[in-house]
């Protein structure tokens, strides 16, 4: 079975002499579960694994109950270490506080008792851990499949990866597209809305919520502005509340407004968003036309092509920790801007020698980015950049 790259960091990590929790966290359908199975599998420490995903969110006393079952298993056992994992951990209310509670226990009576914990919503993982397990964890971040993995994996082109984004559950369905369809709408995009947010949420328009996304999918790698989308939907309230929604969206891996770059962070946030998937394929499902289709159609691919482009960037930003902007002005624009500590990268995306790359000379004299490329015609080809280590572009030059 396929190895994720975090295998490695999970497995040395619980391996270590006990100092810190770790925590996995990412999205829905990407494969935590399956490589702490796989890491559990390969160590010779004993572990015991139990998940909250059915478990009431009131019952608090759960977490307690699961730590007292593996504390008196390592005492009639003789164990001198084990691994407690516990899944969907941010299913319980007040699940940081018992964990500490239990956590600053075991430190204090000298149990080596090693914790991970999983969890799928990124906003209640981290709100949990700010609050209440501050210097008592590592986070292991994971996103969705790159498209080498989905090429070593399942065989895909890369055009299939495009379309079809990384979602390693639904590759064997992408021959039959109203079953993958179907499992994206359900296994991911319903399941994330109705578990990760609206069961942890107060959300007054939850059918808001999900027109929100939709169009926000369907208009992946497109700028559209809030006062729009507001004709667009209906009971929509104000800019506010959707504004509010984008959030959770992100913070539940699903979809994402960037901001346009800008020196002033005012700007910046007064800025009309440019939405962005973090998994192409939860903006084709709203496509009308088939892969096959798409293909023909220059335009149609030239937006799923920039889209998919935008996905790897925003899902390799939250594991590796960069911003993701975009910018224009007037009529001069660049797709992609990534930053971090003070480094600042201009990204133009090209599916075919029509476009104009003017902006990337613009960006360059109002900035001075450390680099400014164009990803496919006249560039790097799409291959190579989707197969790149992008820390490697934030490293100073020497």
């Amino acid at each position: 079975m396929y190895k994720r790259v975090e295998y490695q960091t999970i497995k040395s990590r619980v391996e270590e002499p006990r100092k810190f929790i770790q925590v996995v966290m990412g999205a829905r359908q990407i494969g935590k579960s399956t490589v702490v199975k796989q890491v559990l599998k390969d160590i010779s420490i004993p572990y015991q694994l139990f998940s909250a995903d059915n478990v009431p969110a009131t019952n608090s006393a759960w977490i307690t109950n699961c730590w007292e079952a593996v504390r008196s298993l390592k005492e009639n056992n003789g164990w001198e270490e084990v691994v407690l994992v516990i899944d969907e951990i941010q299913k319980i209310s007040n699940w940081s506080e018992v964990v500490k509670k239990e956590w600053d226990d075991d430190t204090f009576h000298d149990r080596n008792i090693k914790v991970l914990l999983l969890g799928s919503s990124r906003v209640l993982l981290e709100k949990g851990l700010s609050e209440s397990l501050a210097g008592r964890f590592e986070e292991i971040r994971m996103s969705h499949w790159s498209y080498t993995e989905m090429r070593d994996s399942f065989g895909f082109s890369i055009n299939q990866y495009l379309y079809y984004g990384g979602y390693p559950g639904a590759a064997s369905l992408i021959g039959d597209e109203d079953r993958f369809q179907q499992y994206i709408q359900s296994a991911i995009i319903e399941a994330t809305i109705n578990k990760d947010i609206l069961m942890d949420t107060p959300i007054s328009k939850p059918a808001l919520l999900r027109q929100t996304f939709e169009l926000g999918a369907a208009y992946s790698g497109n700028l559209l502005s809030l006062n729009k989308m507001l004709g667009s939907l209906q009971d929509a309230g104000n800019t506010a509340t959707l504004a509010g929604y984008i959030n959770l969206l992100e913070e539940s891996g699903l979809l994402c407004g960037l901001q346009k770059y800008s020196i002033d962070t005012a700007r910046r946030k007064a800025s009309i968003p440019k939405f962005q998937v973090f998994n192409n394929a939860l903006k084709t499902v709203y496509n009308p036309i088939s892969f096959e289709q798409a293909l023909l159609d220059r335009r149609a691919w030239g937006h799923i092509f920039e889209s998919g482009i935008g996905a790897y960037l925003v899902s390799q930003g939250f594991v590796h920790r960069f911003e993701v902007f975009y910018w224009r002005e007037r009529n001069d624009e660049v797709d992609f801007v990534i930053r971090k500590k003070g480094i600042t990268i201009a990204i133009e995306v090209k599916s075919n020698a029509e476009k104009r790359t003017d902006g990337l000379n613009k960006f360059k004299e109002l900035f001075t980015p450390q680099a400014s490329f164009i990803v496919g015609d006249g560039g790097i080809s799409v291959e190579n950049f989707l197969s790149m280590d992008i820390r490697k572009l934030f490293q100073s030059p020497r």
